[in-house]
């Protein structure tokens, strides 16, 4: 397999179709390598456009998906950024290569571990990785400018909205299969936010994602 004609064709065929024409972001694509975050098993599927088993009942998402997100979060050097879900440590990069800091949460431990080593050999050296569920909150006091989910949920968290700064922008699928809907939260004053729906999507769900109370007679 021709890795960079690979890499390249992943990048006009899916990714810049799917309206993601940033060219700072397209950049991104070929300087982190995905290949390298992607479980050995399925290392052939590297650029195809699927989500790839990450085992625990997780999986990668799509490639566009990943361009997608980074491109509407519009993330910049000072920015701290909170990851909900780590799995294969590939958005982690991502996310590493354009913000100051990423702090990173994973439920599963094994995924934590791997993406570490990961990360590491890449060098990057502002990440901090947690084995911890955040799926309803991550305390830290401090704050975040951005907070991107990996996992969908059916109800977004109040309590993670409040993690963000003045500024600050919120990436997460809401909803319950088979529509969920990407939605771009913003806040634009303290205790004030305002929401963008992107588009239509169905990725796997967080787990212990919170769900709305069901009406009980």
């Amino acid at each position: 397999m021709d890795i960079e004609q690979s890499r390249y064709n992943m990048v006009e065929q899916q990714i810049r179709p799917w309206d993601v024409l940033n060219q700072n972001v397209l950049d991104l694509l070929f300087k982190v390598r995905r290949e390298d975050f992607v479980p050995e098993a399925h290392k052939a599927l590297a650029f195809v456009d699927m989500e790839i088993p990450l085992g625990h009942g997780q999986a990668m998402w799509t490639p566009k998906l990943e361009a997608r997100a980074i491109q509407e979060l519009d993330i910049r050097p000072t920015d701290r950024v909170l990851e909900i879900g780590t799995g294969s440590g590939y958005l982690t990069a991502l996310l590493a290569s354009k913000a100051g800091e990423v702090v990173s949460v994973d439920i599963v431990p094994e995924f934590t571990a791997s993406a570490t080593l990961k990360l590491r050999a890449h060098g990057f050296g502002n990440v901090v990785l947690h084995s911890g569920d955040a799926a309803r909150d991550w305390p830290d006091e401090a704050g975040f400018d951005v907070i991107v989910l990996t996992g969908s949920t059916p109800l977004l968290s109040d309590a993670l909205v409040r993690r963000l700064r003045v500024g600050g922008r919120l990436f997460a699928i809401t909803g319950e299969a088979p529509v969920m809907e990407a939605q771009l939260i913003t806040c634009s004053a303290p205790g004030t936010t305002r929401s963008v729906t992107l588009f239509e999507t169905c990725v796997a769900p967080l787990l212990n994602a919170p769900h709305p109370a069901l009406f009980v007679f």
